[in-house]
């Protein structure tokens, strides 16, 4: 009998010891790229070291330092010179802060290629599925464990395919497409789904474009979106990896849980509105909106194909009157590129400023950040609040952001004024603006827990409301408590009221965002007990099994009357959970094999 799976399936079961995985199978993935970027890699060298492991195979195993290429913070040239050592002392390959993104780096030096298995400490490594290949980010446990035994356990995930339908508009990028899918499938329907994208419109996308829609299945909730390669995409892997590649394909009579239709010809040209990747507004419905700046990279449009699109826009003009142009390209090859084409002149001449290659915008701390009430149209793929400062990002095209950068306000390319905007004394400038007691197991763990509860009823809380990425180089646990929550409004003070024993109880996605760890570890350090949520950010989720921390899902609550600061009793083998108020009970998930086991060692790293 034939053996028919889907694309995401067919790559992770050439990568374990089976000749078939199913979803919900829990396998063993062999990991053929292990990155550490600059942010999490001291963290995966101080677990190495108090670990006493080394790397299994140097070769496959990199440091990318994209994050923050200009150490402008101390901790962070301090991380990045711990990181240094470290590879001078194992013979670990750097990409230092000259060199650019690391998952790109991955794909133009030829290291992943279609039907590879990479993984990142960078949440945004699933765009590897732009050239039909497994790239997912993970937390520094994860990802030191990948470097010390080659391979990482992972829950096989059921697959999604859609279909984009019709002809592709005029003046429709590859980010109009993926924030219209935003826009259809939301933060959270794709949750913890493996994306195959299918159609001629994706047959005929560049692999630049292909990055750009990848990159953002992280905002969606999803697990990564795949495309089959096409023979351009081929030729290209072939070229930069030296060997000839060929494409993983999904069989024929493979099993998805959903199959769907997205009408390409309804897209229209489309920006996320402020604090939420999801919230998707036309970009002719926000025209005229006064902005202060503007953000062209990022690791979702930071490609020769963006910077291109941008210096056609930006020739022959003049940056609008107290607005600030950055532009930072993906990789020091694609800097060169830019020079060698003119295009930095280009855009110098329209007074732009332009970094070296690196994340950029979407780390704030590479090329700055914006200040309170500032207004940002940004390429990036994410704009939490707080993520690139403190002022209001929304996130667009390239080309309507270099647009919006030389009218002074938000506009199509095609709607570019004589004479832009400008601030004007006196004059309203806001408008349009958005502003216990525990039963043990045998060895010791409890099984059995009893807290009192925090009912945080939010959903998409995300990992920069959690643990803020100003915060990011402290890597001792115990410092970490103090922030948690520390950008969620309303919840900013929840270190000085916790509680040794709390449980903490929210909504769908939680934790959705960024790979790092010290959003799950913050809890830790203030004896929070578990989070029970409708579900949870995929790396998030596996972060907090890695680490030993109790995370499970609920469908409903609705009967068991919660009020703030119940004492509930939560059986993690049983799934049963029980209000000790009222004696109402009810079942949520239990714990799953692989979680239990790490929970009762400890840590994913334990023995």
């Amino acid at each position: 009998m034939s053996i028919e799976m889907t694309l995401i399936e067919k790559i992770l079961a050439a990568h374990s010891d089976r000749e078939r995985v199913l979803p919900g199978d829990i396998v063993d993935i062999r990991i053929d790229v292990r990155l550490a970027r600059d942010f999490g890699g001291a963290n995966v060298v101080k677990n190495l070291q108090d670990n006493m492991l080394v790397p299994d195979d140097p070769q496959k195993t990199f440091f990318t330092f994209d994050c923050n290429p200009t150490g402008s913070d101390q901790k962070y040239a301090a991380n990045q010179q711990l990181c240094r050592l470290y590879a001078r002392e194992h013979a670990i390959p750097v990409f230092d802060i000259n060199m650019g993104i690391g998952t790109h780096l991955a794909i133009d030096q030829g290291l992943a290629i279609p039907g590879s298995t990479l993984v990142s400490t960078d949440s945004h490594a699933n765009i590897l599925g732009a050239i039909g290949a497994f790239g997912q980010g993970m937390g520094d446990r994860d990802i030191a464990a990948a470097w010390a035994r080659g391979s990482v356990w992972f829950k096989i995930p059921e697959s999604i395919k859609i279909t984009l339908l019709g002809k592709r508009p005029e003046g429709i990028t590859a980010k109009d497409i993926v924030l219209n899918l935003l826009h259809r499938f939301g933060a959270d329907s794709l949750l913890g789904y493996a994306v195959e994208l299918e159609g001629e419109v994706v047959d005929n996308l560049s692999l630049d474009e292909r990055i750009t829609i990848s990159s953002m299945a992280t905002e969606m909730g999803a697990i990564a979106i795949l495309m089959k390669p096409s023979e351009a995409i081929l030729a290209y892997c072939s070229e930069r990896s030296g060997s000839t590649c060929v494409a993983v394909e999904a069989d024929s009579g493979a099993s998805y849980a959903r199959k769907l239709v997205f009408h390409i010809s309804e897209g229209f040209q489309a920006l996320s509105m402020p604090g939420k990747p999801h919230h998707i507004a036309s970009v002719a419905e926000l025209t005229g909106t006064k902005i202060d700046s503007a953000f062209i990279g990022s690791c979702t449009n930071g490609r020769m194909e963006d910077l291109r699109l941008t210096a056609e826009i930006l020739r022959g003009r003049k940056l609008a009157p107290a607005v600030m142009l950055k532009i930072v390209p993906a990789t020091d090859e694609i800097w060169k590129q830019c020079l060698d084409e003119g295009l930095l002149k280009v855009f110098k001449d329209a007074g732009a400023l332009v970094g070296n290659a690196g994340c950029a915008g979407c780390a704030s701390g590479q090329i700055g950040q914006n200040g309170p009430g500032e207004k940002t149209v940004s390429t990036g793929n994410r704009n939490f609040a707080g993520k690139q400062g403190k002022g209001e990002v929304f996130l667009a095209s390239p080309a309507v952001a270099a647009a919006s950068a030389v009218a002074g306000h938000i506009c199509l390319p095609d709607d570019i004024p004589e004479v832009p905007s400008i601030f004007m004394p006196g004059i309203d400038q806001t408008q349009k603006s958005t502003t216990g007691r525990m039963g043990n197991a045998p060895n010791g763990k409890p099984m059995v827990l009893e807290g009192k509860v925090w009912l945080v009823n939010e959903d998409n809380i995300d990992t920069d409301m959690i643990f803020h990425n100003q915060h990011l180089s402290v890597t001792r646990i115990e410092e970490m408590g103090q922030f948690a929550f520390g950008n969620l409004k309303g919840w900013e003070d929840y270190p000085g009221k916790s509680e040794k024993g709390d449980i903490i109880i929210t909504g769908r996605n939680f934790g959705a965002g960024s790979s790092r760890q010290q959003a799950v570890d913050c809890f830790r350090a203030l004896n929070t007990q578990a989070i029970l949520a409708r579900s949870f950010g995929a790396i998030y989720e596996r972060n907090a099994i890695n680490a030993g921390f109790p995370v499970l899902t609920y469908d409903t609550l609705d009967e068991m009357d919660l009020k703030q600061r119940d004492t509930l009793r939560m059986e993690l083998e049983t799934g049963l959970l029980t209000n000790l108020r009222n004696g109402k009970s009810m079942q949520i998930n239990a714990f799953s094999g692989i979680q239990q086991e790490i929970y009762q060692r400890g840590d994913l790293l334990k023995l």
